[in-house]
């Protein structure tokens, strides 16, 4: 496991598409997908008006986490974002943000979030197999006994595959 260095969490983390923002709705944690963008110094997204993020977002602590995991080769990344959101209402960033960041979810999604890259953690594994081997490069297959390519974590020694 690789700590890494804050320029390079956020450069992973604008290469990702969908994120996860974390809020808090009655004391209770709550976790929400969603398209996003890194523009400057922050994470930028949009959700509607009537939803618990943009309540949570108005002047709250949010994290945000987005990752890319392959867990045949073991291998990937994980970026958390931690800071004090903010309703932007500027018209001008509110464009900005809008041209940014594409939501996926139905509705308006006319509430743009800014949430400043103010704590920023990211951490990297690179790939050692269950039994120390190392993983093979990134677009190799994985062959089976069977010969056919599968996506199943590598099992111990002698552990048995469940039943199709």
């Amino acid at each position: 496991m690789e700590t890494l260095p804050a320029r390079d969490a956020v450069a992973l983390l604008a290469s990702a598409a969908v994120g996860r923002v974390v809020f808090t709705v009655a004391a209770l944690p709550a976790v929400v997908p969603i398209t996003f963008a890194v523009h400057g110094d922050a994470v930028v997204m949009r959700t509607g008006a009537d939803t618990r993020l943009a309540s949570a977002a108005d002047g709250g602590v949010l994290a945000f986490e987005a990752d890319d995991v392959d867990p045949v080769a073991r291998r990937g990344w994980s970026v958390v974002v931690t800071g004090i959101a903010e309703v932007v209402t500027d018209p001008v960033q509110r464009a900005v943000i809008y041209g940014l960041v594409e939501p996926f979810a139905p509705g308006a999604n006319d509430v743009a979030v800014r949430l400043p890259l103010t704590v920023v953690t990211g951490r990297r594994v690179t790939g050692a197999l269950l039994n120390g081997a190392v993983a093979p490069p990134a677009g190799v297959a994985v062959l089976s006994r069977r010969g056919a390519s599968h996506h199943e974590r590598p099992r111990p020694p002698g552990a048995r595959a469940a039943p199709p």
